[in-house]
């Protein structure tokens, strides 16, 4: 019955027009997927935060500073570099999260001045 029923789905495929993925676009996604950091989603977390502190700002860079694992609680860190106007001006951003879950704990988003004072937000 299995094989059957493989079969049928092979031929389906094969009428209505679909391909399978030949080996090269098997192993492209796969390449795809091993680039995507871990940091990536906390990344979003980050600049998603930032526009809501700073809705008028426009994003020009973005910079992964790294992570701290501790056993209960993991941090990013972030520093985002925004635009407003002719302002520039660089955010840092710390996210702390529970190891387990990846639950949120605190988010901070803290303005970098140029005389090296931060201004925080949330």
């Amino acid at each position: 019955m299995k094989k059957i029923t493989i079969l049928l789905c092979i031929a389906c495929f094969l009428l209505l027009g679909y391909q399978l993925p030949t080996s090269a676009e098997v192993t492209q996604a796969q390449a795809f997927t091993q680039q995507v950091p871990s940091y990536a989603k906390w990344g979003q977390l980050a600049m998603k935060r930032t526009k809501e502190a700073y809705p008028k700002a426009d994003i020009m860079d973005y910079l992964h500073i790294g992570r701290q694992e501790g056993p209960i609680l993991t941090t990013e860190k972030f520093r985002l570099w925004l635009k407003e106007g002719d302002k520039e001006f660089g955010v840092n951003v710390t996210i702390s999260f529970y190891k387990d879950t990846e639950t949120v704990k605190e988010v901070k988003v803290e303005e970098i001045k140029r005389n090296g004072q931060r201004n925080k937000r949330r």
